[in-house]
């Protein structure tokens, strides 16, 4: 019996060849030289256009050509950040392996929180995320390593929108407090939090970036294993500093 070729769905695949078509000039085109050009209908055409505008893949102009939209600049970036992050896992394994402990990878963006990646495995789970990072800047290692290394304005908008929720019996609930043991923190450029977040567990945080973008890398472990500090600080800096290297890399 002869294998079955993919299935494929023949508007979107028309909706490429236009976008295709459309990125071809520079200062736009109009829907019928865009027909012609990929020798579609021109009532196909225009709803295409249409389909495309409205989601922001394409941009109409006041002249009635299109143009691409802003829609594939996020798409683009997106893959970027992919190819970024491609490039760092090797050393987020090598640290998950040498720790037996799973490792965090965050960003600030935007004014918030951001989670990029996650590596662990069975031999080092991650944490329950009960909470999400964006709301828990002030509980976690991650969190508080770049509300550390914020400016006072950028910190203080974040901790103005996001209440210090009572987690566990150790969490800082108090800004005041907060800022001041950031600003004390015993073991530069390392933060903790021990069972701040869910008890049972601590972690640690160093600073990342990933060009001008403040991020933190982090790894957590069982409060059993507090005595692994120093030598998950030992561990963590230098990887941190491979993953801004590679974060760092342009494409």
């Amino acid at each position: 019996m002869a294998e079955e070729g993919p299935v494929l769905i023949a508007s979107v695949q028309r909706a490429f060849r236009l976008m295709e078509a459309v990125g071809a000039h520079e200062g736009g085109a109009p829907a019928q030289q865009l027909a012609q050009e990929t020798g579609l209908p021109l009532a196909t055409t225009h709803y295409l256009l249409r389909t495309l505008a409205h989601d922001g893949y394409l941009r109409r102009l006041e002249d009635g050509g299109y143009v691409l939209g802003e829609r594939l600049d996020t798409l683009h970036s997106g893959g970027r950040e992919q190819t970024q992050l491609s490039r760092v896992r090797p050393a987020l394994a090598s640290l998950r392996d040498d720790l037996s402990a799973a490792v965090y990878l965050t960003f600030f963006e935007d004014g918030e929180i951001r989670v990029a990646d996650i590596v662990d495995s069975p031999l080092a789970p991650r944490v329950d995320l009960w909470v999400g990072f964006e709301d828990s800047g002030h509980a976690t290692a991650l969190g508080k390593c770049l509300l550390r290394e914020l400016g006072d304005e950028s910190r203080n908008d974040y901790l103005s929108r996001h209440p210090l929720a009572d987690l566990t019996p150790h969490t800082i609930t108090g800004c005041s407090e907060l800022i001041q043991r950031l600003e004390i923190s015993p073991r530069p450029p390392i933060v903790t939090d021990m069972e701040e977040y869910t008890l049972g567990t601590y972690c640690v945080a160093v600073p990342v970036f990933r060009g001008q973008t403040l991020g933190a890398l982090g790894v957590s472990l069982r409060v059993d294993r507090l005595s692994y500090l120093n030598q998950v600080r030992d561990r963590l800096i230098p990887a941190a500093k491979r993953v801004t290297r590679g974060l760092s890399l342009t494409m």
